[in-house]
């Protein structure tokens, strides 16, 4: 049990004796100080329960204390109108240290309740290659995927790939008149994304072309072979070019559903809508409705137009009969509710699609499916100019582009600095830090924050930097590299003497603290700050207290501190997708 869980339990006992209800108790609040003047962990529970018990905050502040016991671990005081303010002293770190160093975990305990969860993220577009929009999603959904599973959480990733729809219309229509079969064997994303460009060029030109392209999606829809076994061959090429960035991102899926894989669901859903009264023809369409329950202003089938309130409605079959991806998402929603048997499921998605989750969610429950449905949305990565980032034509840059540019970048920062000698060894580590770097940038800002991707910042070994993380995990290994023997962790005999001990000890403590807070608000930034902490802690650590020149307990102890830090840095970035180099 972490310090903090000892702390909060002990409290609400306190809270008990005082008087307060029990069913009230539950419910105490404990947090780190943000400034450690007042010791480690803070509560306002007096503040929160006075009126309840009838007496005033500092009273009741005091009465607390008085029961509390924490003698084991440190001391409790008061602070302004009856804050509890909670101090660990050295030797409760010290017992805690030597714990950690039995436990593979770190002190991240398994949820007591594990759930099945479906995290659905970076869904490209098959037929095309993937770009910078990609990214967040990706980065984000894997973190989410690797956290969850450590905590305990059945979690099941899926790549809800765009497989089916308008797009094939043009690829097709392309492929049959200017296919270049060399050039799709050698790039088939790249000839797959000229075809598509090619169609869309000539769509824009000729309604007649348009009307051909989307003969050309009818047909397919309707199982022409021909145009099927094109769509086959697209589908398996793109895949193939997809699992080559996923490899090089270390990024991979359970599942691949795409929205092919629900296609023989959407009459029936469609069926249902109507059955249940939940949708109704309109203009020759069928859409689904305000169930006139909540107020205009939450609705998420209203909209507001010149002080009016209007429908807006989900349309789940145009009035040509072809079924949309709303339809797909509502399939989609069922087979992971009733085949896939999930309590939940998370749409890593941009927040620009924002309006279309709370409709598909709201159709979910009205239609009695029993599964906690989360739109995790994102902001927008920005160029230097503070625009939405793009390349010098307009377009969106491609995500392999991206990924070889920070690779250049990250050779470039570590030209004369690394210690490797091969050049082999080298490359591999320019592309380690040059895709970590791109992944910690993205991680270390708050999900729904839009921010600048700046390369040369990303890659440099100083500031809040993966280059920086992995460089502090490998001052850590060097140590035990210059110790000249094995090195086997001795708990007994840990002794904090220095305040930079102290406080080394309480950032690694922490950890089992802070990894399941970030599934509270789906929240990998706060795990990225911490090791950012964490690695501040070290260096001042390092800096002040010599490690192998010590002896006796004083020597047990930094070594402790240094191996602790080693693995909670390299458990803590595995768990955002990053690897750490044992030498750079």
């Amino acid at each position: 049990m972490t310090l903090l869980r000892v702390l909060q339990e002990r409290l609400r006992a306190a809270c008990i004796d005082c008087g307060i209800d029990e069913a009230d108790a539950g419910r105490t609040n404990l947090s780190h100080v943000a400034d450690l003047r007042f010791g480690d962990y803070q509560s306002n529970v007096a503040m929160v329960f006075s009126k309840s018990a009838k007496r005033s905050p500092r009273d009741l502040a005091e009465a607390l204390k008085a029961s509390i016991e924490v003698d084991d671990i440190g001391e409790v005081e008061i602070a302004g109108p009856g804050f509890l303010n909670f101090r660990v002293n050295s030797p409760a770190y010290a017992k805690r240290l030597s714990e950690l160093l039995d436990d593979e975990r770190l002190g991240v305990e398994q949820v007591e309740i594990p759930r099945r969860i479906i995290i659905d993220f970076s869904a490209p577009n098959v037929a095309k290659p993937m770009h910078v929009g990609h990214l967040r999603s990706t980065f984000i959904g894997d973190s989410l995927v690797r956290i969850g599973r450590f905590v305990g959480h059945d979690v099941v990733s899926d790549n809800h790939i765009g497989d089916w729809g308008t797009q094939f219309g043009m690829v097709i229509w392309a492929w049959k008149r200017s296919l270049d079969r060399e050039a799709l064997e050698d790039n088939p994303l790249n000839e797959l994304l000229r075809l598509y460009r090619a169609a869309s060029d000539k769509c824009g030109e000729a309604d007649e072309i348009r009307e051909e392209c989307r003969q050309e999606l009818v047909a397919l829809q309707q199982g022409d072979e021909e145009n099927l076994a094109i769509w086959r061959e697209c589908v398996s090429l793109s895949r193939e070019g997809l699992e080559v960035i996923y490899d090089r991102l270390g990024v991979s899926f359970d599942h691949w559903l795409g929205e092919s894989s629900y296609n023989e669901r959407l009459s029936d859903v469609v069926d249902d809508l109507l059955e249940k009264g939940l949708a109704r023809e309109s203009d020759g369409a069928v859409c689904v409705f305000s169930g006139g329950s909540e107020d205009p202003g939450v609705d998420p089938f209203k909209i507001q137009k010149d002080g009016e309130w209007e429908d807006k409605p989900m349309i789940v079959r145009k009035s040509d009969g072809a079924f949309n991806y709303a339809t797909t998402d509502i399939a989609t929603v069922d087979y992971r509710s009733e085949e896939l048997r999930a309590d939940a499921a998370w749409y890593v998605v941009d927040h620009r699609q924002g309006d279309h989750f709370r409709q598909l969610f709201s159709v979910a429950e009205r239609r009695g499916r029993r599964i906690d449905l989360e739109h995790i949305s994102f902001g927008t990565i920005l160029g230097k100019d503070g625009k939405p980032l793009k390349t010098r034509s307009g377009d969106l840059p491609l995500l392999s582009d991206l990924l070889d540019d920070a690779v250049q970048a990250a050779r470039q920062s570590s030209e004369g600095r690394s210690r490797l000698e091969r050049e082999e060894e080298r490359d591999a580590l320019a592309e380690l830090i040059g895709i970590s770097a791109i992944k910690f940038m993205e991680l270390s800002h708050h999900r729904t924050s839009d921010y600048i991707f700046d390369l040369d910042k990303m890659v440099s070994m100083e500031g809040d930097t993966a280059p920086y993380l992995q460089y502090s995990y490998v001052r850590c290994r060097s140590i035990f590299a210059k110790l000249g023997e094995d090195y086997v962790a001795d708990g007994n005999d840990l002794e904090l003497r220095d305040e930079r001990e102290v406080h080394l000890a309480r950032m690694l403590v922490r950890f089992g603290e802070m990894v399941p807070v970030v599934l509270e608000g789906f929240r990998p930034n706060l795990l990225a700050g911490y090791l950012l902490d964490l690695a501040r802690a070290y260096h001042s650590f390092f800096q002040s207290c010599p490690v192998l020149k010590s002896e006796g307990s004083v020597k047990n102890t930094r070594l402790a501190l240094c191996e602790l830090t080693a693995r909670v840095l390299r458990q803590g970035l595995r768990l955002l997708g990053i690897e750490v180099p044992e030498r750079m």
